[in-house]
């Protein structure tokens, strides 16, 4: 019997409510998931004001604090950027090995995996989105109730609010 085995791809600048309602609903579809931190060479920017290790540290305490890990087979992995997008693709297929379903809302996501692999589409939870929550932390908004309670800890504790 084939392992239902998902992907779920984001940059998690930083990991939020959405994607963890993501996560858990692929906790009822596969068998194992593997979260893809894309840009995972990517760091000190405005659009990725978070290192790899800090994105890893945010989801893993997360999917601990909701015991979705040691629960369920859950792997975290870094895909850092390529010289193209085929390239990029490639490389994550060839990392993840045999997967059923790319899981993503991103567009250009989507077109790099179209034809290679099935895609699950993933709509934006309305007003949640990691591009509105650091501009909510740059300009002294309200960011925390996006986020799981143990992601806004672990940014206080690095001063994330000053990253971004």
């Amino acid at each position: 019997m084939n392992k239902k085995i998902g992907l779920f791809l984001g940059r998690f600048q930083p990991f939020h409510n959405g994607h963890l309602l993501v996560v858990e609903g692929m906790t009822k579809m596969c068998d194992e998931i593997i979260i893809g931190i894309g840009s995972s060479n990517a760091q000190n920017e405005p659009d990725n004001p978070f290192t790899a290790e800090e994105r890893r540290d945010m989801i893993q305490n997360t999917l601990q604090s909701k015991d979705l890990i040691p629960m369920f087979d859950i792997r975290l992995m870094d895909f850092p950027d390529q010289e193209s997008d085929i390239e990029w693709a490639d490389h994550v297929l060839e990392s993840v090995g045999d997967i059923e379903k790319v899981w993503t809302g991103n567009e250009l996501t989507k077109k790099c995996f179209e034809g290679k692999v099935d895609i699950q589409n993933i709509v934006e939870v309305p007003g949640i989105s990691s591009t509105e929550i650091r501009a909510l932390m740059k300009s002294g908004g309200y960011w925390e109730e996006k986020l799981p309670n143990e992601v806004v800890k672990y940014l206080k504790s690095i001063d994330g609010t000053k990253r971004v």
